[in-house]
């Protein structure tokens, strides 16, 4: 029988609702199934971050080279900063058909949707916006100026939920990874992915 390909799953949100949180958090449950696509950034780890496991570390030289040779499925620059997500591992694990992870900025999951509009894409939000301030600024990693400059790159992005497919409010980590499972299991769900494999078995009989 055909392999039914993974499907690929884009979690995005503004900077500091918390998307590497939930992320982490949802690879750490024993019932996933996921494939988390680790990006690639020109900016410097947070403490903590290891190269290789939370993203590939790369100087901006680096990352230019790999928009040249067409090695990035999507790519933005945010407050300073590349972004971007390695297409090799993306397609090699879809057609494995296992399910892969994004974790991405907004501007990239929406080059994303241009280039796999069957993908999931699901909008990360803030219980509020004095608490996604209260975060980044809790966060420690960015000057008062950059606070700001991220809280108006944040309301433009939270303007943009209407190109995601599903909304998912991070109050509670564990709340945010409960609803990300039930949409991801939905989606199996599709009559679109499990049409095609029912129709060839009536052929055959």
């Amino acid at each position: 029988m055909e392999q039914e390909k993974g499907i690929l799953i884009v979690l995005s949100g503004p900077s500091g609702v918390g998307k590497g949180t939930v992320r982490k958090a949802i690879m750490k449950r024993d019932d996933h199934k996921l494939h988390y696509s680790i990006s690639a950034t020109t900016r410097k780890p947070r403490e903590g971050e290891r190269d290789g496991v939370d993203y590939f570390f790369k100087s901006k030289e680096e990352f230019q080279r790999m928009i040249q040779n067409n090695e990035l499925l999507e790519w933005a620059e945010y407050v300073g900063n590349y972004y971007g997500t390695p297409v090799k591992y993306v397609n090699d694990t879809l057609t494995e058909g296992k399910d892969v992870l994004l974790e991405i900025e907004v501007q990239g999951a929406l080059q994303v949707k241009t280039h796999f509009p069957e993908a999931v894409f699901i909008f990360l939000v803030p219980p509020s916006l004095a608490e996604l301030q209260e975060r980044i600024v809790n966060r420690g990693t960015e000057a008062e100026h950059m606070v700001k400059h991220r809280m108006l790159a944040a309301r433009e992005e939270i303007e943009l939920m209407d190109k995601y497919d599903y909304v998912v409010v991070n109050d509670k980590v564990d709340d945010a990874c409960d609803k990300i499972k039930a949409i991801i299991i939905a989606e199996h769900l599709r009559k679109e992915r499990i049409y095609y494999k029912y129709k060839k078995m009536l052929e055959v009989e």
